[in-house]
């Protein structure tokens, strides 16, 4: 017995050596980022090893919000961004329990489309949808920069949304249809409530996937009024030479947004409430 707690007792202290050693080495980058944007002018190496270098000051961060267009990147990213989260999320959540509870013809040949398009890479439809957005003339434009990140993120979303409403019991459905509750009712009342966690994940990878992409919108974006926040922080690199300061003191604020949403939404990515509702 005393053997058997001191081979568990070990075996939790190598699994926590392990937990702590690839925490380390996952926040390592962005501990270093911090560092860089903190640093007096625009120096990327040094033989320092602190977190808070000497003389650390806030310049690049003065310097990025008040005199350079950051501010107009950002809501640009941020319009696109939510836009494209409603957009995903609604169309998600809708596809979703239709796969999930209608039978029709060709259910599961779409599905297995959809899941297709995941497959390849975002590279070998920018020739296609560069095509298409012209003649639909929407290139260089908020509307298909919406439209080309909710495509991209949907495939996954609904196959998301449609494995997670599987999950809850046609019984509570049924339940509420004796009731005399209505259909929309129903999938509004009862069926989104249970579904809040895989709508929370939904939302977060969809907006996940348009504030941070680069290469679509470098291809569609050329009017310096529409950058968002990629197209913007790339312009700190010129031919010659590289903005670190602006560059890290950028990257720091970019990533907030997408670390505050997911501590929002984190409260609901729990597991159990469709067993919950079901015992109750």
């Amino acid at each position: 017995m005393a053997r058997h707690k001191q081979l568990t007792t070990k075996g939790k202290i190598i699994t926590h050596a392990i937990l702590i050693a690839f925490t380390l080495f996952a926040i390592f980058p962005v501990v270093r980022v911090i560092s860089i944007s903190l640093r007096p002018g625009n120096r990327l190496l040094s033989r320092s090893l602190a977190i808070i270098p000497e003389g650390a000051t806030l310049e690049s961060y003065v310097t990025l919000f008040f005199q350079t267009p950051f501010l107009r990147w950002m809501a640009n990213s941020l319009v696109v961004s939510l836009l494209v989260t409603i957009v995903g999320v609604g169309l998600a959540i809708t596809a979703g329990y239709a796969f999930s509870r209608f039978k029709f013809r060709g259910r599961k040949a779409s599905l297995l489309a959809i899941i297709t398009t995941q497959m390849f890479p975002v590279t070998m439809l920018l020739l296609p949808l560069f095509i298409m957005l012209i003649k639909l003339h929407l290139y260089d434009s908020f509307g298909g920069l919406i439209i080309t990140y909710s495509a991209t993120a949907l495939p996954f979303t609904i196959w998301q949304m449609k494995g997670y409403y599987d999950t809850i019991p046609f019984s509570l459905e049924e339940a509420a249809m004796i009731d005399g509750a209505s259909p929309l009712y129903t999938f509004v009342r009862i069926i989104l409530p249970l579904a809040l966690p895989a709508i929370a994940i939904t939302a977060l990878f969809s907006f996940m996937t348009a504030w941070s992409e680069y290469l679509v919108a470098a291809v569609l974006i050329q009017n310096t009024d529409l950058f968002t926040l990629p197209l913007g922080l790339k312009s700190f690199q010129a031919n010659m030479e590289v903005a670190w300061g602006l560059y890290s003191a950028g990257a720091v604020v970019v990533s907030l947004p997408v670390v505050v949403i997911f501590i929002l939404a984190s409260r609901y990515l729990i597991s159990g409430l469709t067993l919950g509702s079901v015992k109750g």
